[in-house]
């Protein structure tokens, strides 16, 4: 098993002069391969913050840290094998992908770097990796970004992060940047790899309606700290905190919202 842990974590960033702007306040949580948390709020809530420190893009004031009881290595082969473990799944497809680059290389290049299979191999596992996103391998393998739609390049993106086989995703703001007719598809191919994969999965987003139906944790976050973390029915249903309340009274009806994935059988975002 796989275990993450976010400890005591704040982050305070330099704004002005020596003046400091607190972006995380004492923020902790655990996430365990086969499970989801959403972290729900608002922008400028501290949601983002928390996706660079555990990417490693960013670096906490204090606090820490660990994986599977571990601190995080801050380089060489041990921050590798961190990056290979978790990896991250963009808001935008189109700016996380090069558009110089055909699809063959955006794939194959983490196989490459991390050494997933043997050369003879690559071109399999490409394929692989495109129809296990429910893409046809043949149609898009060759094109460039561009040549996609939205939808079929974040696919693109979420098999990118799978390339290197990780115990753990975050999902920062998925489908914000898709059309609505398509968000349903995309989150329920996330919740299908989540359970077929055994991925541990940290959902970042401001709708309630899809951390409800694709979570098995909602932790609320509010100007940086954490302000309510609960089973999601009970966070949806019956909100302690009245920032809490307020985002359920501005978001949309989930039983509603969501009709067509009630009937998915619950258990991680499945």
């Amino acid at each position: 098993m796989t275990t993450l842990e976010f400890v005591n974590v704040s982050k305070r960033y330099r704004v002005r002069g020596a003046s400091t702007m607190l972006a995380l306040d004492d923020v902790s949580f655990t996430l365990h391969d086969r499970e989801t948390i959403a972290l729900v709020g608002q922008s400028g809530s501290g949601k983002s913050t928390i996706a660079k420190i555990l990417t490693q893009l960013e670096t906490p004031t204090s606090g820490e840290v660990l994986l599977d009881g571990k601190p995080i290595p801050r380089h060489g082969r041990g921050l590798r094998s961190y990056r290979q473990t978790l990896r991250m799944i963009f808001q935008d497809p189109f700016a996380s992908l090069n558009p110089y680059h055909s699809i063959r290389y955006h794939i194959e290049r983490p196989l490459r770097l991390d050494n997933v299979v043997p050369k003879a191999e690559t071109e399999t596992e490409v394929r692989r990796l495109l129809e296990r996103v429910r893409l046809d391998a043949d149609a898009v393998i060759d094109r460039r970004p561009h040549e996609l739609s939205g939808g079929q390049r974040q696919r693109v993106a979420i098999a990118r992060a799978l390339a290197s086989r990780p115990s753990l995703l975050v999902a920062d703001e998925p489908v914000s940047m898709l059309d609505v007719s398509i968000r349903l598809g995309v989150l329920n191919l996330l919740a299908d790899l989540q359970r077929e994969e055994g991925l541990g999965v940290l959902y970042i987003t401001h709708d309630l309606a899809t951390a409800r139906h694709f979570s098995d944790q909602i932790m609320v976050l509010h100007q940086g700290r954490v302000v309510e973390h609960g089973p999601a029915d009970d966070v949806i249903l019956n909100p302690q905190h009245e920032y809490t309340r307020e985002l359920r009274s501005a978001s949309p009806d989930p039983e509603k919202h969501f009709a067509t994935a009630s009937t998915r059988p619950r258990g991680g975002v499945a």
